[in-house]
């Protein structure tokens, strides 16, 4: 039988059925050792084979194989450095969640996010959340940062997750399609989520005051299917994203803004250092490539974690 993994709790994986049907499944064995390096085998989104457990129980099944995945997003795992960990996959789009305080999303995580699923096909909408509550002040550097992120060319959406305000946008660009909701903790995924699907009734948890951040209310990824012909994917907040199995040389490639002046520098192989004559540079310091985002490439092909924030300007906070 071929089903979608909808949600995984590390042990067991509950699986849809073409037909409709949900069955709790276990995976075989020998399936977790197949060079698989990351900490989890199977996400949720994938495409699995399975098969009825021999003991009879009802709606029990064991997986023994995993369908090509059309894409995916991954990242480092928070606990083992040397692992990865697939958050899930066969993605139509990604929403990122961006709040600009309570808690603040830093464009090192933006980033690090864009170039990640940049490099594995996974378009993705930006959505700066909470805008019902910015000051003036604030409401011109969400615009600020929109507009930066609009000229590479992502798509960019003003929402209020609490008062309603833009979410028929985001619902209407999800029909037909699986989507996932990604961001820190508190940036409102499950307050959207319920927004969109107020019968899904998903958990949510005011921001702690202490440490300005979110409470971790999704426990694990998991896929919903909607009363209007769409699949959202609820995710754990992520609090940092290290990229995984790239060379230094190639993260430009997922720059859009650096990979379309890559062919004007005058080495091929130019990774916008020091190299005499870098198109990048040049257009660094004509303004026409902003300083966060050079900045978020420079800490990539270092090798830095983040382990500073930038503001939206690309200065040190």
């Amino acid at each position: 039988m071929e089903g979608t993994v909808y949600k995984s709790t590390g042990s067991w994986y509950t699986v849809k059925a073409k037909n409709g049907t949900f069955y709790e499944c276990r995976i075989k064995g020998k399936f977790r050792i197949k060079g698989i390096k990351s900490t989890n085998p199977i996400a949720v989104g994938d495409k699995v084979l399975f098969e009825l457990d021999d003991k009879g129980e009802e709606n029990v099944g064991v997986i023994h194989g995993i369908v090509d995945r059309k894409n995916y997003i991954i990242r480092k795992s928070v606990n083992l450095s040397k692992q990865t960990h697939i958050i899930a996959a066969n993605l139509d789009q990604v929403f990122l969640l961006i709040t600009l305080n309570n808690p603040t999303t830093y464009t090192i995580f933006i980033d690090r996010f864009l170039v990640t699923a940049e490099a594995y096909e996974v378009p993705t909408v930006l959505v700066f959340n909470k805008i019902d509550t910015y000051n003036d002040e604030e409401t011109d550097e969400i615009k600020y940062l929109a507009e930066l992120y609009r000229k590479i060319g992502y798509t960019c959406i003003g929402i209020s997750a609490k008062t309603g305000k833009n979410v028929d946008k985001i619902k209407e660009m999800m029909v037909g399609k699986t989507s996932m909701f990604s961001g820190h903790s508190g940036v409102g995924k499950s307050t959207l989520i319920n927004a969109i699907e107020p019968n899904l009734e998903i958990k949510t948890a005011e921001i702690s005051q202490q440490h300005l951040q979110g409470q971790h209310t999704t426990t694990f990824a998991e896929m919903f299917d909607l009363s209007f012909d769409a699949q959202i994917i609820d995710t754990p907040g992520i609090k940092g994203f290290g990229i995984v199995d790239m060379e230094r040389e190639e993260i430009g490639d997922y720059f859009p803004e650096l990979f379309e002046l890559k062919q004007d520098c005058k080495f091929n192989n130019c990774i916008h250092l020091d190299e005499p004559k870098c198109a990048v540079k040049d257009a660094l310091e004509k303004g026409k490539v902003s300083w966060s985002r050079y900045r978020s490439y420079l800490q990539m092909i270092t090798g830095e974690e983040e382990n500073y924030r930038m503001d939206i300007h690309g200065e040190r906070k």
